[in-house]
């Protein structure tokens, strides 16, 4: 979409600052522009259009109903398709407020520190086509619980496979296997859109048991072809109420020719501190038996020392949350920074997920993180296919 079919509307409170910025939203050829000179008409005026802008542009510093409330009524009432937060607020508050809107669902275009300038206005803006872009092909439309249900029995969702590799020399150790499912037409549907649904059918022990299946026999399948990866699996909460669970998994792993002393299960925080407890008796038998576990999401679930002293880890994740864009961000590359000195305080491995630039890298380099993984490295891809993505990673340009 060129900037010139963009529909804007300014929310500021300053009239000179509000005129400013349409003049130079003009001149970089918007021609479709609305402003308002608070919240509470501006919300008005968007209930009354007949399409809702493409980018709303908000000031967070306003009288009466500030920005942030604002921006809570433009994501719970889809008024707007994106959002662009233009402030001469502190960097770490402009940080929280655009983590709040993406958490409601808003497209957020990155800040724009006061004074605007047309550059500052054009380089936000130029993001908007990659962000709608890549929500239109994630968007699946409404999954039915048959067509999840059949999926499954199908074996149409597959494991497809993301490569962690050493941040000392880039080698490639293992990958993580992530659920996928390609439907007839050839689309790829996330796990975000079937997984609720799966767990509405009590479905997930049975998705997870194929998962570690399905990637241990293509474990097997790169071992003849010359690669040897460790190989990470995601585990639901509710296999922490299975006594039953790490006899199956052994049985699973041993039946594809796998050790279990190759396996990683991944197990999210959040899952872990709703009674941790419980599941205790489960995570020491799958160490008893070879597995190595690992404490997924880590940061975002809010658990306690003692919690993660009391599991037998042998790996803990940094959340993407976290990492990417943490070397610009000096309060995400704190949470960075505090985790790696846990995992080593621990003795843990630790692993950072969400690698997506060179500056990324470079900054997990400094902080002495062991192993990355994300889209710099590569996307998951199906099994057949990681060969020659390992292969790409392996040019000397890397």
């Amino acid at each position: 979409m060129s900037l010139s079919a963009l529909s804007v509307l300014v929310v500021e409170d300053h009239g000179f600052q509000r005129r400013m910025a349409l003049r130079l939203l003009a001149e970089l050829g918007i021609a479709r522009l609305h402003e308002a000179g608070d919240g509470v008409s501006a919300l008005r005026l968007l209930r009354a259009l007949p399409q809702a802008p493409d980018v709303v542009v908000v000031d967070l510093d306003m009288p009466g109903m500030d920005g942030i409330e604002f921006i809570d009524h433009l994501a719970h009432e889809h008024l707007a398709r994106s959002v662009l937060v233009a402030s001469a607020l502190d960097a770490a508050l402009l940080h929280t407020v655009q983590t709040m809107a993406r958490a409601c669902g808003l497209h957020v275009l990155e800040a724009v520190p006061k004074p605007l300038t047309r550059a500052k206005l054009a380089q936000a803006l130029a993001g908007l086509d990659q962000a709608v872009a890549a929500d239109a092909d994630e968007d699946p439309g409404e999954i039915s619980p048959d067509s999840a249900r059949a999926a499954l029995d199908s074996g149409d969702i597959q494991p497809w496979f993301q490569p962690q590799v050493e941040l000392g020399n880039g080698r490639v150790i293992g990958v993580e296997a992530l659920a996928r499912w390609r439907r007839g037409d050839g689309r790829v549907v996330m796990p975000q859109h079937f997984m609720p649904v799966l767990e509405e059918l009590q479905l997930l022990d049975t998705l997870t048991e194929r998962i570690l299946a399905g990637a241990c026999t293509w474990k097997r399948q790169w071992e003849r072809q010359g690669l040897r990866l460790k190989l990470s699996v995601n585990v639901p909460a509710t296999a922490l109420d299975d006594a039953g669970a790490a006899d199956r998994y052994q049985r699973i792993v041993r039946a594809a020719g796998v050790e279990p002393g190759e396996v990683v299960l991944e197990l999210t925080e959040s899952s872990l501190i709703a009674d941790a407890a419980r599941g205790l008796g489960v995570l020491a038998r799958l160490r008893l038996k070879g597995f190595g576990l690992s404490i997924d999401d880590f940061g975002t679930g809010w658990s306690s020392l003692s919690q993660l002293s009391q599991v037998p880890f042998t790996e803990l994740k940094i959340d993407q949350e976290f990492v990417a864009g943490a070397a610009h961000q000096p309060r995400q590359r704190a949470v960075v920074e505090a985790s790696l000195d846990l995992a080593r305080k621990l003795g843990l491995d630790a692993v950072a997920e969400g690698v997506e630039t060179v500056e990324d890298w470079q900054m997990l380099a400094d902080l002495g993180c062991a192993i990355a993984q994300g889209r710099l490295i590569g996307d998951a891809v199906p099994g057949a296919e990681l060969p020659a993505l390992l292969g790409r990673w392996r040019r000397p340009e890397h």
